[in-house]
């Protein structure tokens, strides 16, 4: 197996913290080359540094301030990236209560920094996530190793 990259373990858990805050700067500064999310187990992604940016301030300008809370639950390194699981407690576009989200998010490592994301939790959950690109999210194509 191979080694796990600590740099890089480093960076995603830089990347995880700067999400927290309101600097889009220092998340897409974790962030390499033409990052690609995946929504599991929707089968829907985006893909480039531009849809990255556009995904990261609407999250930073309308998201941050749903989430009453967030808590770890699990978390898990390997070669190729940093598996987090949390329940995210928030108010979801559309409703006026909040409610509490099972999500599981796979940083995958690239080079030198992270290359993407893969996302598991409820459409519900990706519709307030994505915000303006869910109409633009494209099919996700995975290819049988």
């Amino acid at each position: 197996m191979p080694e796990l990259p600590m740099s890089l373990l480093a960076i995603a858990h830089h990347h995880a913290e700067a999400e927290t805050g309101q600097d889009l700067g220092a998340i897409l500064a974790t962030m390499e080359g033409e990052p690609v999310y995946e929504f599991h187990p929707l089968g829907r992604c985006f893909r480039g540094m531009e849809n990255t940016r556009r995904y990261y301030r609407h999250f930073v300008d309308d998201v941050q301030g749903r989430i009453l809370g967030a808590t770890l639950v699990s978390e898990a390194a390997g070669p190729s990236g940093l598996v987090q699981e949390y329940d995210i407690r928030l108010i979801l576009r559309g409703d006026a209560e909040p409610s509490v989200h099972r999500v599981m998010s796979i940083l995958i490592f690239g080079e030198n920094r992270l290359a993407g994301e893969r996302i598991y939790a409820s459409e519900c959950f990706f519709r307030t996530l994505a915000g303006p690109l869910w109409d633009e999210l494209e099919p996700l194509i995975v290819h049988a190793s």
